[in-house]
């Protein structure tokens, strides 16, 4: 049985005939009635006053009543699939009922007047027929039944009355109705292959949206806890920072810092650690609402930002702190933790997201060292520890980097041959003033200070001075900041310095993070390509942290991918070694090498190995160690363990 015999399954074509519907059988019943009236009048003094008034009165009135019925009818997105099923059937049997009626009162009235009149009643069912054919074209079972009961009974009636004029009308009309029955049939076959190419369209839409909410949530949350995550946060810090400067509201941000949670994780293994989390994830969510965001930033460090009635803001931070103080359960394991907090208020404490964050951070620092469990709004008091800020200023800025600086190797390892491939280069700064600064510390600052081209350079000049004394078959990896890569002058100098230094560039990789290139995006991919056409490499460091390092991967010329130690961190869960073979899959298929970073454990390593990845760098190797200490290291091949089963 074709297709346009049977009422269609499909809800959407359903749907879309209904519509269609709506629209045009008012004006099949215009027509009919219409002409049906035209009919009665050129027949009104020579048919029985029954025919011309009482049987069309009757004919005219159903029409009008269908088409009253059919404005008044729901449009159809307000309406069921179920309610217009029906009313497509109903409207099928009614236009049998009505064309059967109308052939009949056309034949009755043939009967009386001349030629003309005869004609015009032929007219009459031939209009029927073809009006009945274009208006009900999107429902075919109503139209091919209409023209069945008309034409047929037409084409016999000439037929047997034997004038051979009107039987050639018939045929004629006959044959013109059969090819307008096709042309309905292809139409409609048009018709519903454009719905349900509509539908297809609409569902993969409808799909594409919902993997991309998907994504884009599963980007924004921290894979452990189901919190959101670091970027989620600071996209939202930002936002509501907006706000609060066009409308002089007041926000807090803050930092959580589990307090005992490193002996724990030392104690009980990572395993526990990661469960240890996944509760306080599940302790916080509890306290997080449209005003409140908690999310984790990374570690066992935890962000929130308050906005709205931000007044017992402090008091909020405590009452954290206290429930996490409560002793969690763990496999029958009572684990105490506890957790600090730091606070800073817009627009007191800072103007940007850049200064609530650091003095929050201040806060926390304070209230750690001197009332742990407890929750510090930053205030003038804390102003003590912008100093040391202050300090690390005034110390770079008279520093002598060739004397200060100095740098630290972290082997890069092949896992199949357990050999050293390369080395990354790992900047340190000790001040004579005030010791040695954490890396962080003194490259944020001299980014802030401006003076960042100059450590870079002062530091890749140092390393490639060094790297000479290494084998020739080692890399050298040298991480670039984003204010370097984006400035023509400053990469001038580094191409400047690897010629001079007579270090092959082949055996140089820079390393750039997504933050770089985030920062200026076309900037970023010109110093690529310099450096690329200088003959070095380039790596995409902390790969994984951003939900947007995928679309880099397509469009930069990368050669490395450094996968972000936290996914190695969390390799003891499923859905971690399906990400990181996902990764490393990825990778392979774009002809990108992959190093996997964070590697801390031989249990680790063997994952990661099982996985099929070939370079590794962690602390399983060895940490950082200036040059002499890395030389002797490789000499004396200080390597972790392997069986021989896992060689092969």
């Amino acid at each position: 049985m074709t297709n346009w015999m049977v009422f269609s399954r499909q809800p959407d074509v359903v749907l879309a005939q209904y519509a269609e519907l709506k629209r045009q059988v008012p004006l099949l019943y215009a027509l009919l009635a219409v002409s049906a009236c035209a009919v009665g009048y050129t027949h009104y003094a020579l048919a029985p006053a029954w025919t011309t008034l009482g049987f069309l009165g009757a004919l005219v009135t159903v029409c009008v009543w269908r088409i009253a019925c059919w404005l008044a009818a729901p449009a159809a997105d307000s309406i069921g699939v179920g309610q217009a099923r029906t009313q497509l059937v109903r409207t099928t049997i009614l236009a049998g009922v009505l064309g059967f009626v109308f052939i009949t009162w056309s034949l009755v009235i043939d009967h009386y007047g001349g030629p003309a009149e005869r004609g015009h009643v032929a007219l009459f069912i031939a209009a029927t027929v073809i009006g009945c054919i274009f208006c009900l074209v999107h429902l075919p079972q109503a139209a091919m039944l209409v023209t069945a009961i008309v034409t047929l009974p037409y084409l016999l009636y000439y037929v047997l009355r034997g004038d051979p004029i009107f039987i050639a009308m018939a045929l004629n009309i006959a044959l013109v109705t059969g090819v307008m029955v096709r042309v309905l049939l292809n139409s409609f076959q048009g018709f519903t292959a454009m719905i349900e190419s509509k539908s297809a369209l609409a569902a993969k839409q409808d799909e594409t949206e919902r993997l991309n909410a998907e994504n884009a949530r599963l980007a924004h949350t921290d894979m452990l806890t189901g919190l959101p995550n670091r970027r989620f946060f600071f996209n939202r810090l930002e936002e509501a920072l907006n706000a609060a400067r066009m409308t002089r509201a007041r926000i807090v941000v803050g930092v959580l810092d589990l307090d005992r949670f490193k002996p724990v994780n030392d104690t009980y293994g990572h395993a526990m650690g990661d469960r240890l989390l996944t509760e306080v994830g599940r302790r916080l969510m509890g306290v997080a609402s449209a005003e409140t965001l908690l999310a984790r930033l990374g570690g066992d460090e935890f962000g929130i930002l308050l906005t709205g009635d931000v007044a017992d803001s402090q008091a909020l931070g405590q009452t954290i702190c206290d429930m996490l103080a409560v002793p969690f359960v763990i496999d029958g394991q009572r684990i105490n933790l506890g957790c600090s907090a730091g606070l800073a208020a817009y627009p007191d404490a800072g103007s940007c997201v850049h200064e609530l964050f650091d003095r929050s951070d201040y806060a926390l620092y304070h209230v750690k060292s001197s009332k742990r469990g407890g929750c510090a709004l930053f205030s003038i008091d804390h102003e003590t520890l912008i100093r040391s800020e202050r300090a690390i200023e005034a110390a770079l800025q008279a520093a002598d980097f060739e004397a200060e600086l100095s740098i630290c190797y972290q082997p890069i390892m092949c896992v199949l041959t357990h050999s050293v491939i390369g080395v990354e280069a790992l900047g340190r700064w000790n001040s004579p003033s005030i010791g040695a600064v954490p890396p962080d510390r003194f490259i944020t600052t001299a980014e802030r200070l401006g003076m960042i081209h100059s450590l870079t350079l002062a530091l890749f000049a140092k390393a490639l001075s060094e790297f000479a004394q290494m084998p020739e078959d080692f890399r050298l990896s040298f991480n670039l900041s984003a204010y370097d890569i984006t400035a023509p002058d400053c990469l001038d100098r580094v191409k400047q310095l690897v010629l001079t230094s007579g270090v092959d560039p082949a055996r140089l990789t820079f390393e750039l993070t997504e933050t770089a290139l985030m920062r200026d995006f076309n900037a970023a991919v010109e110093g690529i390509t310099a450096l690329r056409a200088l003959g070095a490499q380039i790596a995409l460091d902390d790969f994984g942290t951003g939900y947007s390092s995928l679309g880099y991967l397509r469009q930069l010329p990368l050669d490395t991918v450094k996968v972000d130690g936290s996914f190695t961190s969390n390799i003891e869960e499923a859905s971690g070694r399906t990400i990181l073979s996902a990764i490393l899959g990825l990778c392979r298929t774009l002809g990108l090498e992959c190093i996997v970073e964070g590697v801390e454990s031989e249990m680790q390593l063997a994952a990661l190995k099982g996985l099929g990845y070939r370079r590794a760098q962690g602390y399983l190797f060895a940490r950082p160690m200036p040059l002499a200490a890395c030389l002797d290291w490789q000499r004396a091949a200080i390597l972790p363990s392997f069986s021989e089963s896992e060689v092969a």
